[in-house]
């Protein structure tokens, strides 16, 4: 198995870069996020790999953090998520940003993916969310002591690694009548 790939980048391309590690160029698909920690050709690179063996090609995929690359392992285990499917949720945002809208149930963001409907992106979320470290059990009962949509995405929030002052200046401001609504907003402010 090939865990990782360090060399000089010879080629950037909008879905795939390739990698001159000492003299043979490894080709690696990757996310827009990867993309857009990959540097110019020319530059040194470092991305953590996995290999995808098929009858037809031995396809290698290229991350830029070891945490996206274990999502793109988890949403592997998802039926009828495929590389490119998983690439193109990775696509969506920061890793952090995907775990917290797995955490929270967010069906439409994962939706708004091309090649996810409603029954894929139900699916992600139901075999997925206690994986990514928010159980559906202690939400439900953080929900049942707290009906205050505040103190739920709180919690979400924290339950991703964000830190506590991290949280409540994210939350400090923010309107919403829903949790989701909540994390939403407080992480378009994370971006800005």
């Amino acid at each position: 198995m090939i865990a990782l790939v360090s060399g000089t980048v010879a080629v950037r391309r909008t879905d795939h870069v390739i990698v001159d590690c000492g003299g043979v160029g490894y080709r690696l698909s990757v996310s827009s996020e990867t993309l857009r920690q990959v540097p110019a050709v020319g530059n040194s690179v470092m991305l953590h790999t996995h290999l995808i063996p098929r009858d037809d090609a031995l396809t290698l995929y290229g991350f830029s953090t070891e945490d996206e690359r274990d999502l793109f392992l988890m949403l592997l285990s998802v039926q009828s998520v495929g590389p490119k499917v998983a690439l193109d949720v990775l696509s969506g945002g920061p890793v952090r940003e995907l775990l917290l809208a797995l955490a929270a149930g967010d069906t439409v963001r994962l939706q708004a993916v091309k090649g996810v409907g409603k029954r894929t992106a139900e699916r992600i979320v139901v075999e997925l969310r206690e994986k990514v470290g928010v159980s559906v059990p202690e939400q439900t009962i953080t929900a049942s002591r707290s009906n205050d949509p505040r103190s739920i995405a709180r919690e979400g929030l924290l339950g991703l690694g964000y830190s506590m002052q991290e949280v409540e200046s994210l939350l400090s401001g923010l309107v919403g009548d829903t949790p989701e609504e909540l994390i939403s907003e407080a992480l378009k402010a994370s971006r800005q």
